[in-house]
Parts: structure tokens; sequence; C-alpha cells
């Protein structure tokens, strides 16, 4: 079945054909978020604008009352994910300034309480901190409050869930406005990052080792200019490949005509060997 939520805080479950199988107003305002649990199935998770995260029994929903355990917030939740290692974590975005984790050990209280900037704005799309596949590692997009911190970057930031520290920030001047959304591939080796109508894909090979994407390293160059020398950088990039390419086809054209010389001459000797004999 599918579940998803309205702007009313109601919550509905669909068949795979399109009939409602269940709908109840569970929350008082909008809901912004609704899973399943993949390890338990009848566990389900609602985020809403009313500042609570709730988790639900799905075998015994009745009404808004009847859920299993309320997680309440400071400002309104845009998102709460289970983590995919093992699904006893719960992750969950705030409209303001923080991330938390709560943990099936307690789910009364968080585990961790992040401060980090990413304040809701009407224009811009929510910001949702998700997890990576395979660690208990946090990826979220920073939308920096000069009020608070000046001068800081709008970098996407990694952090560690089982401690709560910030790990690593990754930043290019070239893309410089707020991701809102980042996905890890199942893998857990490229992020996929949506920036207003752009999409950014960072592989380990470019994002954690190139020059070009080192934490929060800035130059004094224009946007411009920082397009034109990444430009530069693949063009001399491609031909650098094509150059080896030449190589490597005039090295094979070499052995090819080499080959066929040889082939040729043992032809020749075989012939003039028969024509010896007759």
């Amino acid at each position: 079945m599918l579940v998803t939520g309205d702007n009313v805080g109601e919550l509905i479950l669909l068949g795979l054909d399109g009939q409602k199988i269940f709908s109840s107003k569970l929350h008082k305002a909008k809901v912004t978020h609704a899973e399943f649990n993949s390890r338990c199935d009848w566990l389900l998770a609602t985020a809403s604008v009313d500042h609570t995260v709730k988790l639900w029994d799905l075998r015994n929903i009745k009404d808004k009352k009847s859920f299993l355990h309320e997680l309440p917030h400071e400002r309104a939740v845009n998102s709460a994910y289970f983590n995919p290692l093992d699904c006893s974590k719960l992750l969950t975005t705030d409209q303001h300034d923080q991330i938390r984790v709560y943990s099936s050990c307690d789910w009364s209280k968080p585990q961790h309480i992040i401060q980090h900037p990413h304040r809701q704005f009407q224009h811009l799309t929510p910001i949702k901190a998700t997890w990576h596949p395979l660690y208990d590692l946090i990826v979220v997009g920073r939308y920096p409050d000069d009020r608070v911190c000046p001068g800081d970057q709008r970098t996407i930031d990694l952090f560690d869930s089982n401690s709560g520290e910030l790990v690593f920030q990754m930043y290019d001047s070239t893309a410089s406005g707020i991701k809102s959304i980042n996905k890890f591939s199942p893998m857990g080796d490229v992020i996929g990052s949506g920036m207003g109508v752009t999409l950014l894909i960072w592989d380990h090979d470019e994002s954690f080792v190139s020059d070009r994407h080192k934490p929060l390293e800035e130059t004094s160059a224009s946007a411009e200019g920082l397009r034109g020398q990444r430009r530069n950088q693949q063009r001399s990039s491609r031909d650098r490949r094509g150059l080896a390419g030449d190589a490597k086809l005039k090295k094979k054209l070499a052995s090819l005509e080499e080959r066929e010389t040889k082939t040729k001459t043992r032809c020749t000797k075989q012939k003039q060997t028969q024509m010896r004999k007759k």
C-alpha cells in the first residue's frame, strides 16, 4: 500500500489500484512526511507542521490519539526518516535550525539535537536531512543565517549521527545556490543534490579528492572566471584523453600493419617455396 498526507492533517492509505483503504485526520495541520519502517511493517512515522512527529501501529490506528509515541518539536517539521541500516533510528528536520536523531531504545527524547541553519523560506524547497545507506551518516544542505554566523557558506554538511559532530562539508563556488535536497545513491558513493532547477551529482573522485571541491575552499575569483576555469579544465582533460586515445589508436594501427606485413611476407615465402618444388 501507499501512505500519504494532505494539507489539513489527514493521513491516507491507498492500495496500488488507487482505492482508499483508510483515512483519518491524525494531525492538526499539514502532514509533510509519512513513511513505513522497512524492518517492521506495521510501524509508521508521520511529521507535520503542527510541531510533532508521531509513531503509529498500523494495526491499531483509530484516531489522532491512538499513536504509540508523540515526539514534540519547537518548530514545524519537514521530515522523519528511519535509518536504512537497521531502521532503529529516526532522523527529523524542523523548519528552522534543528536536526534531531531519535533511537528506538527510548523514543521519548532525542538522542542528539544538532543545531544547523536551514530556516524555511516561502519560495525555497523545504530542506530535509537524509541518511547514508550503509553508515550512520547524515547529509543536509545549509542555508546560512548571517545573524547567527556571518560569512557562512551554502555548503552540504555531513554529520555523524552517533556523536552529532560535523565530519565534512562540500562546497563548489560555481554552484553557490542552496542545496535543499541531498540524497546518497544506494551504494553510498554518490550524492544527488537539488538546487533550484539544477541537479548536482557529487561522486567520490570529484567531490572528495578533486581540488575543485575542497571543504570550504573559496577563492577571490569571480564566478564567471571560475566557470571559465572549469570549462578550460574540462577541455584540457578532454584534450588529454583525446591525445591518449590517439596514441592508443596509432599503436593499434601500427600493430595491425605490422601483423599484416608479416602475414604477407609469410604468404610470399610459401608461394616461392611451392614454385621451387614444382
